[in-house]
């Protein structure tokens, strides 16, 4: 992800949103450029905070059956450090978009862990 997109993204994270145009996570929206569907057939979710280390070069994810309603086998995905999305809670999120394969936004909490 190149630095210009990671902060357009961060802007558009930080935006207040309708909830007509993307799903809420637990206290906050979605931004629409991360978020296809709906509160129940979206694929952005809470992932469980175990399935995300900080490496040298990034966040490392590794999603299995059940970490998010769109995962049907294991996947590693390495998000470079300044990829990643403030959350608007204290859990890390993912969007997968357009299918499980692909990581369409990663949300991290504003410390990081």
């Amino acid at each position: 992800m190149t630095p210009f997109r990671s902060v357009i993204l961060a802007l558009i994270a930080s935006a207040t949103f309708d909830d007509g145009y993307a799903h809420r996570a637990s206290l906050w929206t979605y931004p629409p450029a991360c978020c296809n569907g709906t509160d129940v057939g979206g694929d952005c979710e809470r992932i469980p905070g175990g399935t995300v280390k900080k490496g040298r070069l990034g966040f490392s994810v590794v999603l299995h059956p059940g970490d998010h309603h769109l995962v049907t086998t294991e996947h590693r995905f390495l998000i470079p450090y300044g990829g990643e999305i403030p959350s608007g809670d204290s859990d890390f999120h993912i969007c997968l978009h357009p299918n499980e394969y692909h990581v369409n936004c990663f949300f991290a909490p504003a410390d990081g862990f």
